[in-house]
């Protein structure tokens, strides 16, 4: 069974947009900058080059102070000093704070993001690249994120949150680490992976913190370097940007341009009139311009213009970007080549050409992430012994059900022939109608539909019959796909590493960091 790769296309788990993206379809193009080849990021260091204006060494010592409190290796630490030189560049993925790093793809990302930097030293050596995780510190979509799913289990946070998840208080994950620690059991691996639950989470404040260390002690080999954009300093430089929104609301009106181009993907494009959070340890609400007055949305805070600008000079920490403008604050502090996304996120990068393009910051190349299934040499020789290829098992389950029994019978599961000899046998009848009356020719119309309806039946219990019959083989490869995709779903979108680190420890991340290629775009099968 071949296990290298399937097309996005033929996943069935992508949507048209992303195929007409990956195939550089025409009418995209003028929504990106340029195609993530190797050859494009050349041109896209000579430009960032030429426009990047941003502080490096505020950006670089902003980090320094984020990581004042947490060993970093030394490849981590030599990166942050890199980004003081004009010749380093970065590579960018951002993702929620998800417990426990949450779905597979949290590793997926941030591996994709390592692999690119590698290929593009290979490639330009006179160049430095560092991997960037972006923590997604100020979002406030608490119930996304306070769970993760462990093998059938969903191993939950009880806690409320009003304001940016990233100053939240770990308080009360000690009841998260008492479960987790019956469920892992008692291995070497589970022993690691309990000490690293409980270092991360109950021993940092708050949940910023506790998501660094631990994306950190994953990464740190790699010189991963992580950066919490809720910060006094790197938001000073970012102040002409928000006074830009607050004023004039410019996003709004160049992200509704691209209205057009994507209402063809049934894509709808919601930009607000003011992109801006207001937030505070347990707030964040939206800025609205009412009457005259800049106010906060579900609160009694109001101001004038210049009491917001003057509260956006002396503490700018409390003005955050929404989705549509937290890019172009990354893309402004980031001497950054490339972002690197899922799906979903392209897709609304999509959005963003315009507003880059206004404001004169580079607009990224966009790089959708590697996808993966995780499989072990036992759930391959199944699948050998079963004759399923990937293409079979990405497919739904009853149309996979349905095309293995058509295999796996010795009878022909397809009446088609016996319909276009029935056809054939009307055609006299309905000659014969048109000689006679009118009425004939409607019991004719009417006999030849309730035959045709009854072959169909009929093929229908034939599969049906088959089914029972090789009903060990399809309940076999019910549970092997159920095993890759959980819940008929994707396994990255499901499980959460912890499940591989148990059985095959540190070795399965190596493997990913071994295998996994950013720029060949396909969803890869990677055997354990």
């Amino acid at each position: 069974m071949p296990t290298d790769c399937i097309s996005y296309k033929n996943s069935g788990y992508f949507t048209k947009i992303i195929f007409d993206y990956l195939d550089e379809k025409e009418e995209l193009k003028s929504l990106y900058n340029r195609f993530p080849k190797i050859e494009n990021f050349k041109f896209q260091i000579e430009e960032k080059s030429k426009n990047f204006i941003s502080n490096r060494t505020i950006l670089a010592r902003e980090l320094e102070k984020q990581y004042a409190d947490f060993e970093i290796s030394v490849a981590t630490s030599d990166n942050i000093k890199l980004l003081n030189n004009i010749n380093t560049f970065t590579i960018t993925t951002g993702h929620q704070l998800n417990l426990f790093t949450g779905p597979l793809f949290f590793l997926y990302k941030i591996i994709s993001t390592i692999n690119l930097c590698k290929e593009l030293k290979s490639n330009y050596p006179e160049y430095d690249f560092v991997p960037i995780y972006w923590m997604a510190t100020e979002d406030h979509d608490f119930e996304e994120i306070n769970y993760f799913n462990f093998k059938s289990k969903k191993i939950k946070w009880n806690q409320e949150s009003f304001g940016p998840v990233g100053r939240l208080s770990t308080n009360g994950l000690e009841e998260v680490y008492t479960v987790l620690e019956k469920e892992f059991g008692t291995s070497k691996n589970a022993s690691y992976l309990k000490n690293l639950f409980k270092k991360s989470y109950l021993e940092h404040s708050n949940l910023a913190n506790a998501t660094r260390f631990l994306a950190n002690e994953l990464f740190k080999k790699e010189g991963l370097v992580i950066l919490d954009g809720d910060s006094i300093e790197l938001k000073k430089l970012f102040i002409p940007f928000i006074k830009e929104e607050l004023l004039n609301q410019t996003s709004y009106k160049k992200v509704l341009e691209t209205s057009s181009v994507l209402k063809a993907y049934k894509i709808q494009v919601n930009p607000r009139e003011i992109n801006l959070f207001y937030i505070e340890d347990n707030l964040r609400e939206r800025i609205v311009f009412e009457n005259d007055k800049y106010k906060i949305n579900d609160t009694n805070l109001e101001f004038t213009e210049k009491e917001i600008l003057g509260l956006l000079n002396s503490n700018p920490e409390k003005f955050s970007p929404n989705v549509i403008l937290r890019p172009l604050y990354q893309e402004f502090i980031l001497p950054n080549l490339c972002y690197i996304g899922g799906g979903g996120e392209i897709a609304y990068w999509l959005k963003l050409k315009s507003n880059f393009e206004t404001n004169k910051i580079t607009f990224p190349i966009l790089l959708l992430r590697n996808s993966v299934v995780l499989a072990s040499q036992k759930q391959l020789e199944k699948a050998d012994k079963l004759k399923l290829t990937w293409r079979d098992l990405f497919s739904h389950q009853q149309e996979l059900f349905d095309l293995k029994t058509k295999e796996y019978s010795q009878f022909k599961i397809d009446f088609s022939e016996q319909k276009a000899q029935l056809k054939k046998q009307f055609e006299h009848l309905f000659a014969i109608a048109k000689q006679t009356d009118k009425s004939f020719a409607g019991a004719v119309n009417a006999q030849e539909k309730k035959q045709l309806k009854g072959l169909e039946n009929l093929e229908k219990k034939l599969l049906k019959a088959e089914k029972r019959v090789h009903s060990d083989k399809l309940e076999r490869i019910l549970l092997l796909q159920n095993e890759l995709f959980p819940n008929q779903s994707l396994q990255e979108r499901k499980a959460n590493f912890s499940e591989f680190y148990l059985e095959y420890g540190y070795s399965f991340i190596e493997k990913l960091l071994l295998e996994l290629k950013p720029l060949e775009q396909e969803f890869k099968v990677v055997t354990l």
